[in-house]
């Protein structure tokens, strides 16, 4: 039965990959290849005595060392990927996203994948044939972007050098000098860069525009007044300086000139009303949807889950208001309309905020409190040298969520952690008090169990912990905004905020969204869910501000399927708890249980759970 069980599971994550950087040099999550396996290589199997000499020289050693071979061709071809997990050996290397890029890609995806394919699972350890998976995966995934999605033709937000330059400057894996000169070294083909996005585009969506827009402009700090100081103060030879500056004009007038081309392509297609559709459709969102979310189901099923969890909390939130209304409101008549009533008493409590000067002060002073109550109840150990620094988010970075987490990777596992947090301060009275009232002193502290502690900056600590680069490497999104929504509700079942009915009733309404961002993707994706018909949801069905829906109606014409994630994730690793506890009875032990589950790295849940339940079968 296990076998059958793992032979199952293969079956479905074959069609599946999770988070990697796309041609452009961005991460982004996967879609599925179906119709496209007339162009993937293939590999015999109608000779016997062939399949029985390739079995018979499969091993587990060949598995990793071709891993690691895989690995490392990987870094060389996405260097801006390979920073940002903290491989700094190709800092100086900068892709062109041109078609020889492309076909190089595309080159290396098919060869890996008749490579890899070779392999029968049966012949290696559980750890490795789900590492497999998750390479045949990317490989499928990265050849349906090239051959079919080909989001590099229609999203220029896709085309960014800021990130990987940034890391270089802020990130101490080498003293300045030897930072800078890596930097002067990557600026040469940053104009290169810039002309070959320009090439690409050919029909791209307003939103993805309007996005690049905004953060390229935002790019430019990266290159600003800080960078000319440090080089100014830095021991590079005078030689080396000017070198510097000319590469940096250069660089800098590139940018420019691609916000100019996006600033008047904007123009003329708004013109000629001749923007492509941001919405990709069912067959493309249920391909991509089984890559990036890897569970037992549709987009389509989780769509219809999603509407019935929506109908459920809003009857939990009803029992709650109930019972805070005589609290709040004890001169006035509860209103026949349980969404009324529910809005009333969720109005009453977001004047309960912050001010937009002391917002970021808030979230950074609340981290050391969340430590001490996940210490306290010895939910899961922390490692107090990992160092998490909350940031303005920066300009290159805004537009796309409100909060968020930049985290090393495994080879620089001892770099910063930065919570980035949006400039609330920066926005008009009206705007910010829509945002505060939304982010209230309740929601903050959900917010911040999220993001931070032990959401996403602790899973992502124990991460860099996996003794498998493939995992975190290809790290199922599911898995890791799944975790982040699993904390809330765990740290409240723990005691934290000592059951207080109007924490429990703003929970609710965090985890209302996380449902609706579901039944929004869908529907704006797959059943042409307008604006206003999305406002209305967000904001009647949902009780969201008006800031946040609009924040995040753009959120969802950005993105595809990413939204999804939190619920699906959230879903799975509650029913594997429950699983797990019912196998191990008095044994089960929450502690432990979160230990070994965030063991295995960013792994997709049903693949942690694979793992798990063989670890305590007999």
């Amino acid at each position: 039965m296990k076998r059958l069980t793992i032979a199952l599971l293969l079956a479905t994550l074959l069609s599946a990959c999770g988070q990697k950087e796309d041609p452009a040099g961005h991460t982004k999550t996967g879609t599925q290849l179906q119709d496209a396996q007339s162009e993937q290589p293939r590999v015999e199997t109608n000779t016997s005595s062939k399949a029985g000499t390739r079995k018979s020289a499969i091993n587990e050693g060949t598995f990793e060392r071709l891993s690691n071979q895989l690995i490392e061709r990987m870094w060389h071809l996405f260097p801006s990927w390979a920073i940002s997990n903290g491989y700094y050996k190709v800092a100086a290397e900068l892709q062109v996203p041109d078609n020889h890029y492309r076909r190089e890609v595309l080159s290396f995806a098919r060869s890996s994948l008749n490579q890899f394919s070779g392999f029968d699972p049966e012949s290696l350890n559980p750890n490795a044939r789900t590492d497999l998976a998750l390479i045949i995966n990317f490989l499928n995934e990265t050849i349906w972007k090239l051959t079919e999605f080909k989001p590099h033709e229609w999203n220029p937000a896709d085309y960014n050098v800021s990130h990987g330059f940034a890391l270089i400057l802020n990130t101490d894996y080498a003293p300045l000098d030897d930072r800078l000169r890596t930097f002067s070294e990557r600026l040469v083909k940053v104009p290169a860069y810039y002309a070959a996005a320009e090439k690409a585009l050919s029909n791209p969506a307003s939103p993805q525009l309007i996005l690049a827009i905004q953060q390229n402009e935002g790019a430019q700090s990266v290159f600003g007044k800080e960078l000319e100081q440090k080089l100014a103060n830095s021991g590079l030879s005078d030689r080396e300086k000017e070198q510097f500056t000319n590469r940096l004009q250069a660089a800098r007038k590139a940018i420019d000139e691609y916000v100019v081309y996006l600033q008047t392509l904007h123009a003329q297609m708004e013109q000629a009303d001749s923007f492509r559709d941001f919405r990709i459709g069912k067959e493309a969102y249920e391909k991509k949807f089984q890559f990036d979310i890897q569970i037992s189901m549709s987009g389509e099923e989780l769509y219809n889950r999603a509407m019935k969890e929506k109908d459920r909390l809003h009857l939990k939130m009803d029992e709650l208001a109930d019972k805070l209304w005589p609290k709040y409101f004890p001169d006035e008549k509860r209103p026949d309309d349980i969404l009324e009533k529910i809005h009333k008493v969720l109005e009453k409590l977001s004047l309960n905020h912050a001010s937009k000067e002391t917002f970021k002060s808030e979230v950074e002073n609340q981290i050391p409190e969340l430590v001490a109550f996940v210490n306290e109840k010895d939910l899961l150990s922390l490692d107090p040298e990992k160092p998490l620094i909350v940031r303005t988010t920066p300009p290159y970075m805004r537009g796309f969520s409100v909060a968020s987490i930049n985290a090393p990777g495994p080879y620089d596992k001892n770099a910063n952690t930065y919570y980035n947090v949006m400039p609330v301060d920066e926005l008009s009275d009206d705007r910010a008090e829509s945002f505060l009232r939304e982010y209230n002193t309740y929601l903050m502290q959900i917010l911040n169990i999220h993001e931070a502690i032990p959401g996403h900056y602790t899973q992502l600590v124990y991460a860099n912990q996996s003794p498998s680069l493939i995992k975190n490497i290809l790290g199922n999104g599911a898995m890791i905004e799944g975790w982040a929504v699993y904390t809330e509700r765990m740290m409240l079942e723990a005691g934290y905020g000592d059951f207080q009915p109007e924490l429990w009733m703003m929970y609710y309404k965090w985890n209302l969204r996380t449902v609706v961002n579901t039944i929004l993707d869908y529907s704006i994706q797959v059943k042409g869910m307008t604006e206003e018909q999305a406002m209305e949801l967000m904001m009647k069905q949902a009780f969201q501000q008006e800031t946040e829906a609009m924040g995040k109606w753009r959120r969802a014409t950005l993105s595809q399927v990413q939204l999804t994630s939190y619920f699906a994730g959230y879903m799975d690793i509650m029913e594997l708890r429950e699983e797990i506890k019912q196998k191990l009875g008095d044994a089960f032990d929450l502690k432990a249980f979160h230990e070994k589950f965030l063991s295995y790295g960013n792994a997709p849940v049903p693949v942690i759970r694979e793992l798990m339940l063989a670890d305590i079968e007999p």
